[in-house]
């Protein structure tokens, strides 16, 4: 006879039979655990968290003692031999000492003035003759006088200077209300056109009292198409007022813009090769830009105050002159023998070649016809694209 279990206990009974095995298996996976003792003990039950750990167990990683711990040393990394004699790594830049009485070119104005000034520096940089004595700020400008006075302030400058040329470069910060007897007058309105022309003429007026010449350098395009529409009205203003008073006024307006007069980012420097000359903000200037502001500035600048090198004279050797600054003017000569241009000697004949007269051209030119009227030239008779109608010939006999 069977014996049969009582009917309550069947599951109580299967659920234990059960569960047992599983608490035998974690028990012997935790066990070790029992043995340890301290912080070890501690470490290893925070690691086995996970029931996948407790089944399969975690990999131990490998601990270096403490006794001997560990030291990564970096090794020196090996300084290149750069070569001096290869002038595209090597600096080649030479400052020549400059001479005590070395003629001042002082430059004010707001940041792009400071930038023409770095510019003029370079420029001068080998010249022992020309010094660039920069006062500049570069939130100033004619509007805002109660940030800088800059009538007061010139005359402060040449007062400490004595300089022999003053170039001056403001306005960018100029798009702006300004104070007219007491009112605040907008931008371009007549009573502001009225008052900035007086304050134009205002530092002009500083430099002829004393009697120095003076450059008003106009401003360039700028990214933004309203700031370079004002700033080609502001450099009418200089403009108007720099040659009324017989100074110079230096447009570098072509320098920084396209054939159609707009703002451009890259473009030629002063050898030619294509760079950036404005930053990211379509303001600032590259080091190219400023060098490229300080080229337009540069050829009137030595009309005015000469080259700063000192006359051929003193290359007598009794003079008392800098061998430097001799060689550096003997670097600086070139000897030609002077040639007629009438010599008729110079390929056996006596007349010029093709010496007629050029014929007056009648009309607009094709440029002028394009741009202004939109009309292309009329192709030659017979080429390819003439498709001008062209009646027929009668055929022979």
């Amino acid at each position: 006879m069977k014996h049969a279990l009582p009917r309550h206990w069947t599951g109580a009974f299967v659920f234990r039979v059960a569960i047992l095995p599983l608490t035998i298996l974690a028990f012997l996976l935790t066990e070790p655990a029992f043995h340890m003792t301290g912080v070890a003990q501690a470490q290893e039950v925070r690691e086995r968290r996970s029931i996948i750990d407790m089944i399969f167990g975690k990999r131990k990683k490998k601990v270096a003692p403490a006794s001997n711990p560990v030291v990564r040393v970096k090794k020196p990394r090996r300084k290149k031999n750069v070569s001096t004699s290869n002038p595209s790594v090597a600096d080649t830049e030479v400052t020549v000492a400059k001479q005590p009485d070395a003629k001042k070119i002082l430059v004010i104005g707001d940041f792009m003035g400071s930038a023409l000034a770095d510019g003029l520096e370079m420029a001068f940089a080998n010249d022992p003759g020309i010094v660039v004595e920069k006062r500049t700020d570069g939130s100033s400008g004619l509007v805002r006088s109660d940030h800088l006075d800059w009538p007061q302030t010139l005359t402060t400058s040449i007062d400490e200077t004595k300089p022999a040329l003053v170039v001056i470069m403001l306005g960018a910060n100029d798009r702006q209300q300004m104070v007219v007897g007491g009112k605040r007058e907008k931008f371009q309105t007549e009573p502001w056109k009225a008052e900035y022309e007086k304050r134009v003429a205002a530092i002009i007026d500083i430099a002829r009292k004393n009697k120095i010449p003076f450059v008003w350098t106009g401003l360039p395009a700028f990214s933004s198409p309203s700031l370079t529409a004002d700033a080609a009205t502001l450099n009418n203003y200089y403009r108007a007022k720099s040659e009324f008073a017989g100074g110079e006024f230096v447009d570098i307006w072509d320098g920084f813009a396209d054939e159609n007069g707009k703002f451009i980012a890259t473009g030629a420097d002063i050898d030619g090769q294509p760079v950036r000359l404005r930053g990211s903000d379509g303001l600032s200037l590259t080091k190219a830009g400023k060098r490229k502001i300080a080229f337009y500035v540069e050829k009137p600048i030595r009309k005015l105050i000469g080259s700063g090198l000192p006359a051929i004279s003193a290359l007598d050797p009794s003079a008392n002159v800098d061998k430097a600054i001799i060689d550096s003017t003997i670097a600086n000569v070139v000897s030609v023998p002077p040639i007629s241009l009438v010599d008729p000697d110079l390929d056996g004949g006596d007349q010029l070649l093709n010496a007629a007269a050029v014929p007056k051209a009648s009309g607009n030119s094709p440029r002028d016809r394009l741009i202004e009227k939109g009309e292309t030239v009329d192709p030659p008779e017979g080429r390819v694209d003439d498709f001008r109608w062209q009646p027929a010939s009668k055929p022979a006999g």
